[in-house]
């Protein structure tokens, strides 16, 4: 099949590599003249595990091109995907300039090519309930048509969004056609020859859908970090009442596990979106509230361990931070809590040296030179008062203690991720702060 994508991050770049895997020829297309000069040197732009492969033998067979010609791409596909950007704006609501501005392009380029041949425009950004009819509108204000748009969200884990795109929980599309149903179902079924469902809907439900699923996710996160910090007050261990839970087959293992708060391009942004759309539409969603104002608090229990450590006098202490990104496996430096965790540690005085394996390039972004970056986790600490750990990469899992103990001034961690155990901890006679776990010390 003839496909086209339109934005080239982590979406999209996935998608578009993942539908050529398939034997589908796929147009890439990007107005970032940088970000296309290394695709057309089959040099991927972002780090997600698993792509390099695909790309670079996806580029070697002809399947995947990359362009800044929207009217190459739309003329010479049959179905458009828009991975755009749905940033958040200042009232939380989602951002959908990229969105509209892009379906206004596609519309005059279907009316000045006769509005010949049927198009599917895919909305595969996380867009508020209601864009695909917004979208529809603004294409047939051209008058146009000879074209369908539908919702196709995406489910993807950053550090797994191969994987989670190439063995899908399931496929959701919004359409209101049976001959675009019937071309997706041919698009997708490759994906889902084990069984997974292909969830047929209307584009309103299909776009709930997706805010749905991440607001609910977000919610558990949150639940768990309201009853992690109860835990440690109580005197009690978050991760005995995580296994004493999560056997309930009712509530499973996943999203379980207490923090410093969930960041990233998705959980933070849908949330709000979500409550801004709820308002203007009258419909209380005072739940996802509340998620959003503990996580924000969340990310600052560490801070609080902290200060509370050193008697709130922080001014020239220096700190060695592993990990930067929002989560493993990924270079993404949105909304990671790392950000705020930092930036309130630099205003109390402190000094920060950090290493992360993939995100130092994208953290300068967020702190340009205001912090020293090490080439491995061991420089972080050199010298240092406290190991802060920010991010659960696995190489910190299981780390020389010995070396720790004698890169740091006194052998003291504040493990954000709970990637230790207390136990341990106490055995190699470290103080040791964590979250939902009474302190070591």
């Amino acid at each position: 099949m003839k496909l086209s994508v339109i934005g080239t991050g982590y979406v999209g770049l996935v998608s578009a590599t993942c539908f050529a895997e398939m034997g589908n020829h796929v147009i890439c297309v990007d107005n970032n003249q940088e970000k296309l000069a290394k695709m057309k040197r089959a040099v991927v732009p972002i780090y997600e595990p698993g792509l390099d492969t695909l790309f670079h033998r996806n580029i070697e067979k002809k399947r995947l091109e990359f362009t800044d010609d929207l009217k190459y791409a739309v003329e010479n596909s049959e179905v458009v995907f828009l991975c755009l950007p749905t940033p958040q704006d200042e009232d939380g609501s989602a951002d959908l300039k990229y969105v509209f501005g892009v379906a206004g392009d596609i519309a005059k380029i279907l009316k000045a090519n006769g509005d010949k041949d049927f198009k599917i425009i895919v909305n595969k950004s996380t867009v508020p309930v209601g864009t695909c009819a917004s979208v529809t509108k603004i294409i047939a204000d051209e008058g146009v048509k000879n074209y369908e748009v539908i919702s196709n969200p995406e489910f993807l884990r950053e550090g797994f969004a191969v994987d989670d795109f190439l063995k899908p929980d399931r496929i959701v599309i919004g359409a209101e056609s049976k001959k675009v149903f019937e071309k997706m179902r041919t698009l997708y079924e490759p994906f889902v020859r084990q069984g997974n469902p292909i969830i047929e809907m209307d584009p309103y439900s299909s776009e709930i859908t997706k805010y749905a699923a991440n607001s609910y996710l977000a919610m558990r996160i949150t639940f768990m970090n309201e009853l992690a910090n109860f835990t440690e007050k109580v005197g009690g261990n978050i991760d005995m009442v995580r296994k004493g839970i999560s056997a309930d087959t009712r509530i499973g293992k996943r999203f379980l596990f207490p923090g410093i708060g969930y960041g990233g391009s998705c959980f933070p942004k849908d949330v709000r979106a979500l409550i801004k759309t709820s308002i203007d539409k009258n419909s209380s969603m005072t739940i996802l509230q509340t998620v959003d104002e503990i996580n924000n608090r969340q990310k600052l229990v560490l801070v609080n361990k902290i200060l509370e450590h050193f008697n709130n006098d922080i001014k020239g202490k220096e700190f060695g931070v592993w990990g930067l990104s929002f989560k493993p496996n990924t270079d993404d430096m949105r909304e990671a809590p790392s950000i705020y965790i930092i930036n309130e540690l630099l205003k109390h005085g402190a000094k920060i040296s950090a290493y992360d394996p993939e995100a130092i390039e994208n953290s300068k972004i967020y702190f340009d030179d205001k912090i020293e970056y090490t080439e491995n986790q061991y420089a972080a600490i050199k010298d240092k008062d406290a190991l802060l750990i920010l991010t659960e990469w696995n190489e910190f899992r299981n780390p020389d203690m010995n070396l720790i103990a004698e890169n740091l001034k006194e052998k003291l961690i504040f493990d954000g991720r709970n990637v230790f155990t207390p136990e341990r901890m106490n055995e190699l006679e470290f103080t040791y702060y964590s979250i939902g776990r009474v302190a070591i010390k």
